[in-house]
Order: C-alpha cells, then structure tokens, then sequence
C-alpha cells in the first residue's frame, strides 16, 4: 500500500512500490524513480462514473500514478490533511480531493438542498474502503467532533467534509453573520447529528444562497 506523508503542511509525498494512487489532474508537482501517469476519467470510476459525475454535476478529473519512488503532489499551495479510513466512507466536496490510496473507492452520493445552497450540485464525491486521503483546505483545517449530546452546525462555505454515522439536515434563514448583523439575504447551515467527524477550514467559499 502507498504511503502518504505530509512535506510541511502543502506537500504530499507518496511513496510507492509498484502499487498506484489517484490523484487530482496536474498535481504532481516532482517525483524521483519510475513513475507512469495516466488519465482517468469519470473521477476513475469508469464510463459508468463519467456519466454518473456528468449527470451530477459532481466534476472530478483524476490521473493514475504507479511506479517505483516518491511523487510529490501539491495544489495552489492548499493545506494538505490526511485521512485515515478503516472500512468507512468519507463525504468529500470533490474540489477538496487531493490524492487517494489505489485500494479506495471514489463515487458520488447525493446529499440533498446542502449542496443547492454551495452550488455544486446535489451531490458530493465518495471515498470507500480502507487506506490513507489526502484532502485540501483554504488554510489549516479544524476537525470537529459530532457526538449524540453535541449535534454541530456548520457554515457550509466552510464545509469541506465529514466521515462516521452522521446525518445532516439543511437549515435556512439564519447564519453565522446573522448574528452579528453583517449578513444580507437569505443564509443557511448545515446541522449534522449523530456520531463522527466534520471538516472545516477557516475561509469561506462563495454560495448561491448569498452571504454565509
């Protein structure tokens, strides 16, 4: 299995030994060794994914890298955070994927009005399985805990993933800014519950349901 390692916190370094990763399309910033790159399409989940991921809206281009040696992958100097699956499923914006573990599954789920209020469509991409991601964040992300006693809300052009028996609901009219009265038109959370992690980051995306 590749092994993932963080350069600082905007580089990742993979070591392979003739297995593979996917990663996002002209990331690869270095490599030393012998490496073979190759294009995938439909997010490497085949002709099935391209036109599951067309029909979405859930954009994902990714090439293959195999070989013998360590690549080196970064992306408009983002920050890096490593993620760790055991037999789980990781709810990701596909924007945020950086690489995946070759063993790993990518696909899409939908995800209901949440991803109306981001934009990107009303799906989000999927990672399966066992073995390391590497996400990015506008800055260092925050992990945060969502537990039965402790439901979480979460602006969601902060969101960018979350893992564990969690669901989530979309809730409007209210945000973050609101309170402090520098928001203007409609606003919007997302309230997860349940058991499991969420990923934040500290700067904000653009929302079609206006400031958040």
């Amino acid at each position: 299995m590749a092994q993932f390692r963080l350069q600082g916190s905007k580089v990742l370094a993979v070591s392979l030994a003739g297995d593979a990763v996917k990663a996002k399309n002209g990331s690869m910033v270095a490599y030393d060794g012998r490496m073979a790159f190759k294009k995938m399409s439909g997010g490497g989940e085949g002709i099935r994914g391209m036109v599951t991921r067309r029909l979405t809206g859930e954009q994902m281009t990714v090439m293959e890298v195999k070989g013998q040696g360590t690549c080196f992958f970064a992306d408009r100097a983002s920050e890096i955070n490593l993620v760790q699956l055991q037999s789980d499923t990781l709810y990701v914006e596909s924007s945020n994927v950086l690489c995946t573990d070759g063993a790993l599954r990518t696909g899409t789920s939908f995800t209901g009005l949440r991803g109306a209020s981001q934009g990107n469509g009303l799906f989000t991409t999927t990672i399966e399985g066992t073995g390391q991601a590497a996400i990015m964040s506008d800055g260092p992300a925050v992990v945060l805990r969502v537990s039965p006693q402790f439901p979480l809300s979460v602006d969601p052009g902060a969101y960018i993933a979350h893992q564990g028996n969690v669901s989530q609901s979309f809730q409007s009219g209210v945000n973050f800014r609101t309170f402090m009265g520098e928001g203007s038109g409609e606003s919007f959370q997302i309230r997860f519950e349940g058991d499991g992690l969420v990923y934040v980051q500290p700067s904000e995306r653009n929302t079609v349901g206006g400031e958040v």
